[in-house]
């Protein structure tokens, strides 16, 4: 299971990676075996501001429903346009091609709270 050093994360399963004043937000691939098969993402939040831990959209697999989590506060700038077409890119490169939303940073404060690859390491065993 990839666990990517360069990023920061939730005990939700987010990941997050911060550029300047720009974020961008996803699942981690642990989360994406949790679910299985993914099906479809609905984000319907672009142009929102969520704050931290708000729901800021769903992800469906096979079998489940699951909220996606806010790791920091933030107007939510783009929402990942393949997500549409091929769900499954969460599966298959949950890091990269399969990223959620890009948000603008409203309190980088909050980015404190966030756990370091080990501390998410340590989270799920």
């Amino acid at each position: 299971m990839s666990v990517p050093a360069n990023l920061m994360y939730t005990e939700d399963h987010e990941w997050i990676k911060i550029d300047g004043d720009i974020a961008t937000v996803g699942i981690t691939d642990y989360a994406q075996q949790q679910l299985g098969d993914i099906v479809f993402v609905e984000i319907e939040t672009e142009g929102e501001t969520i704050e931290k831990g708000e729901t800021f959209g769903t992800i469906e697999a096979v079998k489940t429903v699951s909220d996606l989590f806010m790791p920091i506060t933030g107007e939510i700038i783009e929402v990942n346009p393949k997500l549409e077409e091929a769900p499954e890119t969460v599966n298959s490169d949950p890091y990269n091609v399969g990223w959620m939303v890009k948000i603008k940073i409203t309190d980088a404060s909050q980015a404190d709270d966030l756990l370091s690859a080990d501390a998410y390491n340590e989270t799920i065993g």
